[in-house]
C-alpha cells in the first residue's frame, strides 16, 4: 500500500512523495487520513522558511527544522488495519494523531487520540490549536469581572476569545486585521472587535479601556502587536505571549512606562503545562478539556477553505497571498 506525503522542499516550494507503506507490525496499526488541518501560524513560518533552529526537548515538532521536511500536526483518520498484538477494537475507529500531511500511515495505537463519538473529523483536526487556546487561557488565570484584551483573531485567537466568553469578565475586546476573522469574532459575542490597521486604534483602544486592560493576549504573529499589548496592559497587568514569531524580531519598548508598570510579560507554550498547574493537570486531562471546548464551540464553521492534498500548493499559496481570505483551511484525502 502507498502513502502520498506532503514534503517542504525548500521555501515556497511543496512536494508530494509518494512510497510504499510496510504492513503494520504487531504492535501497530495503519490509519487512512481523511482531513488534516494546516496552521496558518507556525506551518506558514516553516512554508515561508522563517523557522529558526532549535532544539527544544519538550517540542519534537518544531526542532531541528531543516528542509526537506515533512510537518503538520493535525490529522484525523480512520484506522483500517491492526497488528496482531492490537486490540481489534481499534479497528475501524476515528482517531487524531499529530502526524505530517499524508494520506496513510503506520504507528502504534498510544500515539494516537481516539475522538469522541460526538465530533466529526471536521471538528477534531482543529484539537492541537483548541489545546493551545486552553492552554492559553490557563496561562492567562482570567479573573471575575477582568477587562480583556485579545490581539489577534486567527483560528487560535477566535478559539480563545470563545473560551474568554464562557467567563465573567467585565470586557472582553478582540482586533483583527481582517474583515473575515472580526465578522467571526462579533458572532461569538465579544463586546468590541476593532479593526488592528486602524490609524486610530490606540486611541479607541484607550477609550473602550480607559484603565487598560488587566490581562492582555497575543496571538496575532506579529511582533509590532506586542508593542499594543504592553502599550495597553495596566498597572500590575498580565500579558500573555502565545504567539510564534520564528526569526521575526520584537523591538518592544521596555524603556517607557513598561519599567514602573510591574507588568508581566508570560509565555505560553503548549508543549507544557505551567509549572502552578502540572501537579493536578497533565496532558491527558488538558486534552480532555480541549474536546469538550471543540463540542461546544463547533469550530468547524471557520472551515472556509478545503484542498484535495494533491493541490496542497494552491492551498499555502492562498494564505501566503491572500490570508484575508482564509480562516481554516484543510487537506482532503480521496479514501
Amino acid at each position: 500500500m502507498k502513502s502520498q506525503t506532503l514534503t517542504f522542499i525548500a521555501p515556497r516550494r511543496l512536494e508530494i512523495v509518494e512510497r510504499e507503506l510496510p504492513p503494520p507490525g504487531a504492535g501497530e496499526v495503519l490509519v487512512q487520513t481523511l482531513v488534516s488541518a494546516i496552521s496558518p501560524g507556525t506551518e506558514m513560518l516553516v512554508y515561508r522558511g522563517q523557522c529558526p533552529t532549535i532544539d527544544d526537548p519538550h517540542d519534537a515538532l518544531s526542532s531541528k527544522i531543516e528542509y526537506p521536511l515533512a510537518y503538520g500536526y493535525a490529522c484525523v483518520g480512520r484506522v483500517l488495519e491492526t497488528g496482531k498484538q492490537v486490540d481489534k477494537s481499534w479497528r475501524g475507529r476515528l482517531v487524531f494523531a499529530f502526524q505530517p500531511h499524508t494520506s496513510r500511515f503506520v504507528t502504534k495505537p498510544n500515539s494516537l487520540l481516539p475522538i469522541p463519538d460526538s465530533l466529526i473529523p471536521e471538528t477534531a483536526c482543529f484539537l492541537p490549536n483548541m489545546e493551545t487556546a486552553v492552554n492559553l487561557v490557563q496561562d492567562a488565570a482570567p479573573i471575575l469581572g477582568e477587562r480583556v484584551l485579545v490581539l489577534g483573531q486567527g483560528v487560535v485567537g477566535l478559539l480563545t476569545a470563545a473560551l474568554l466568553r464562557q467567563f465573567p469578565l467585565e470586557t472582553l475586546v478582540t482586533t483583527d486585521f481582517y474583515i473575515l476573522r472580526r465578522a467571526a469574532s462579533q458572532a461569538l459575542g465579544v463586546d468590541f472587535c476593532l479593526d488592528a490597521g486602524r490609524p486610530d486604534l490606540d486611541t479607541v483602544i484607550a477609550q473602550i479601556l480607559p484603565s487598560g486592560a488587566d490581562l492582555t493576549l497575543e496571538v496575532s504573529g506579529s511582533p509590532l502587536a506586542l508593542d499594543t499589548a504592553i502599550e495597553h496592559t495596566t498597572f500590575s497587568g498580565r500579558t500573555v505571549i502565545g504567539s510564534w514569531y520564528g526569526q521575526k524580531t520584537a523591538a518592544i519598548p521596555l524603556g517607557g512606562r513598561f519599567h514602573r508598570s510591574r507588568i508581566r510579560l508570560i509565555s505560553s507554550q503548549v508543549s507544557t503545562i505551567s509549572p502552578e498547574l502540572s501537579g493536578r493537570w497533565d496532558k491527558s486531562r488538558r486534552f480532555s478539556a480541549a474536546w469538550d471546548a471543540l463540542a461546544k464551540i463547533q469550530p468547524e464553521k471557520w472551515i472556509t477553505h478545503r484542498f484535495p492534498l494533491e493541490k496542497a500548493d494552491d492551498a499555502y499559496r492562498l494564505l501566503d497571498e491572500h490570508p484575508q481570505d482564509a480562516i481554516q483551511v484543510v487537506l482532503e484525502y480521496h479514501t
